[in-house]
């Protein structure tokens, strides 16, 4: 129920979060289950924000293992649909329950379920493809070998900003690999190499490669044209929806900033914090409006406060100072 709820918050919150979101086939997003997501991984929390919002069909995600070590976090996590994946970076005694999470994967495959792992392994901000690790093709291996007509989707996600509020977002799709796609090869590790080339040619498209300090190259790839005449229509609704969205977000932003422990996840945290008191935000304002004034029409003020914070992010900046 959690799961749905946020999914449903979600799904509008990414439109104003992420102003422009440009898709290379949008008709992947009605793929079904058997389907494996790989993905590169340059926005933590907010890459499985995206796919879990956009697909028809709920995602199940794939996260660092760390983060399930209070049972609290633990069972929050595992209702909004995320499996532990343990690294040993994170402790060799618990690599065993990667058996335990490869298990439960298959038993969704089963059900026709879909599941997104990142197969970087690690996040970081960055415009760049990096060395891929074995846990997809494993994956994909072994729901293979347990009869699985499992399918894998190569998912580039490529983001203008890595801090800034209202980012162009750029999903390109590759093709789909099948177990066909492989080959019958006896030994594992020569069927993982071959898996793994195949998705990497893939991701060499896919991905975009900019060195963080090359603005032109930053300019032309994640920039998107706006018209004048929209931004100077938008103007007035934009100012008026900073002014009323700003506190939340400065709060959403400053208690990003002072829990940070490490770089990669500022995006996600402001993201996770704006859903979880945006939606509070916007009743308690409403509600002191209607104390106030005593008029009904004081009810305008949620749909009036989305669609000044979505004018905003329309007219401002688009490129951050990475």
């Amino acid at each position: 129920m959690l799961y749905y709820y946020l999914k449903l918050i979600a799904r509008v919150a990414i439109r104003i979060y992420c102003r422009k979101i440009i898709i290379n086939k949008p008709a992947c997003l009605t793929e079904k289950g058997p389907l494996l997501l790989a993905c590169n991984h340059p926005n933590s929390f907010l890459d499985s924000v995206l796919l879990n919002t956009l697909f028809d069909q709920p995602v199940w995600s794939l996260a660092r293992g760390d983060v399930f070590k209070k049972p609290l976090f633990r069972k929050l996590l595992n209702a909004l649909k995320i499996m532990p994946v343990y690294r040993t970076s994170e402790g060799v005694e618990n690599l065993s329950e990667n058996y335990k999470t490869f298990e439960d994967c298959i038993t969704l495959f089963r059900r026709n379920q879909i599941i997104t792992i990142y197969s970087e392994g690690k996040c970081i901000n960055e415009w760049h493809l990096r060395p891929l690790k074995k846990g997809t093709a494993r994956l994909a291996a072994k729901a293979w070998d347990e009869q699985i007509p499992l399918r894998i989707l190569p998912v580039g996600l490529n983001y203008s900003s890595f801090t800034r509020f209202g980012k162009n977002v750029f999903i390109n799709f590759g093709e789909i690999i099948e177990q066909q796609s492989i080959g019958d090869h006896a030994a594992d590790g020569t069927r993982n190499l071959e898996f793994n080339n195949q998705l990497r040619k893939q991701f060499e498209s896919l991905v975009y490669e900019i060195p963080l300090g090359d603005k032109e190259q930053q300019k032309n790839r994640l920039s998107v044209t706006v018209n004048p005449f929209v931004k100077t229509v938008l103007f007035i609704p934009a100012i008026a929806g900073w002014l009323i969205n700003v506190p939340v977000f400065l709060y959403a932003r400053n208690t990003a900033i002072r829990k940070l422990k490490e770089p990669g996840h500022y995006d996600s945290v402001v993201i996770g914090i704006l859903l979880l008191t945006y939606p509070f935000y916007l009743l308690l304002i409403t509600a002191l409006l209607l104390v106030l004034t005593g008029s009904y029409w004081s009810l305008l003020m949620i749909p009036f406060a989305l669609f000044g914070a979505w004018a905003w992010v329309q007219v401002k900046p688009q490129l951050s100072d990475q």
